[in-house]
């Protein structure tokens, strides 16, 4: 397998708290926030090249760009075969800055979509309306139950308890 796998072992085996835990994620959120930075900065450029040189640009280990790159890929207007993904692999990171904003959202990185880079790429109501949307999708609405004495959902104009109710 690829180097996203690794990360995964490396990252998912060890107790987020103990720590090793608290080591490899203090580390990667650090850097991972320093990317968007530049990411959001520059939001008219697309970084493109290997796995390898854009782990050097940001000065990053090549399994924690692994990581970065497992986090970016559902954001991206073309999203990357994270499975073949090795350190001489082309990439284009070109960033859907609204799918990016929804997916933070939804991974519940403050510390990345409160990024003040954001006031310049969308209008506050614009994030306002897409973090509303993320917290809805989660929310599971119950249907109403049925009481025995309404009328049966079927639309046979019975009550339920009649109808469909029966055992």
């Amino acid at each position: 397998m690829g180097i996203v796998k690794d990360w995964r072992d490396s990252a998912y085996s060890v107790d987020f708290n103990s720590r090793q835990g608290q080591a490899i994620w203090v580390k990667y959120f650090a850097q991972e926030k320093e990317i968007y930075k530049d990411i959001l900065g520059k939001p008219e450029e697309i970084i493109q090249g290997t796995v390898g040189d854009i782990a050097k640009k940001y000065d990053m280990d090549i399994l924690y760009m692994a990581g970065f790159m497992d986090g970016i890929n559902d954001s991206l207007k073309e999203a990357c075969d994270l499975d073949a993904l090795d350190e001489n692999t082309e990439v284009k990171l070109d960033v859907d800055m609204e799918k990016l904003y929804y997916n933070m959202v939804g991974a519940k990185a403050d510390w990345l979509y409160e990024l003040p880079e954001w006031d310049n790429i969308l209008p506050e109501e614009k994030r306002k309306e897409l973090y509303k949307e993320q917290k809805k999708s989660g929310v599971i609405v119950k249907p109403k139950k049925v009481g025995r004495n309404d009328p049966c959902p079927c639309g046979s104009g019975k009550k339920y308890k009649h109808c469909c109710g029966r055992k």
